[in-house]
């Protein structure tokens, strides 16, 4: 038995009989797939609006000229930016980790419904000009792998920014005067984007595209029977 036929006997859509079983589960999979994504894009809009809140918070902390410890509050609301952002990098990796369950599940579902339709891509020959290949021309890149190294940029700049408000109430030791120390924040930050922008468009940031030879887990569920005195 192969593992396609292993995987339709767990669904009991083997033979004539389970046609009808075999389209109701691959509707559900492309409309849960689907709700996926859209809920993918309003967690992303969620803390985009979180962190720029943040960004904004820090930015007038430091810049009052009324506000006392200025550096503590804004120690305090790069610390809050750190978590915010945190937090988006691991929703998009828990988003990216159910959208694939369910392209699997179509994967292995659609061939006797639709034909291989989702796994088989149709893409531009590699004879393009410069300009379509290199530029303008669409490109094998995953969104959300896009959106990874984003929020990963993000929490660097938000340690950089925490370390500043950190070393800030330091100048009266004289320990802002160390030229060394300003030169490494700015080339930490320079670091930064020009490894992130590599990131993003090496093989790291594109889709995959090789087989695919998912694990199958399966939760066992069960009901406690027992009444409770």
């Amino acid at each position: 038995m192969t593992e396609q036929e292993k995987y339709d006997a767990e669904f009991g859509i083997t033979g004539s009989d389970g046609k009808e079983k075999l389209e109701a589960a691959y509707k559900q999979a492309s409309d849960i797939r689907k709700f996926e994504i859209e809920l993918y894009w309003k967690r992303a809009g969620y803390f985009w609006a979180l962190i720029a809140v943040a960004f904004a918070g820090y930015f007038a902390i430091l810049s009052s000229a009324t506000i006392q410890s200025k550096f503590f509050l804004s120690f305090v609301v790069s610390s809050i930016g750190l978590v915010f952002t945190l937090a988006w990098h691991l929703v998009n990796r828990g988003s990216k980790y159910w959208q694939e369950n369910w392209e699997n599940h179509l994967d292995l579902l659609e061939d006797q419904v639709t034909g291989p339709l989702y796994k088989t891509r149709l893409e531009r020959p590699h004879n393009q000009g410069f300009i379509e290949r290199f530029f303008a021309g669409p490109l094998a890149i995953s969104v959300s792998k896009i959106n990874q190294w984003v929020s990963i940029f993000v929490i660097s700049i938000w340690f950089v920014l925490a370390t500043y408000s950190f070393h800030g109430p330091m100048t009266s030791i004289k320990m802002a005067s160390i030229i060394w120390l300003k030169y490494t924040a700015y080339g930490l930050v320079a670091f930064l984007f020009i490894l992130t922008s590599f990131l993003m468009f090496s093989s790291l940031s594109k889709t995959h595209q090789s087989d695919h030879t998912p694990n199958i887990r399966r939760r066992r569920t069960k009901v406690n029977t027992e009444i409770l005195q």
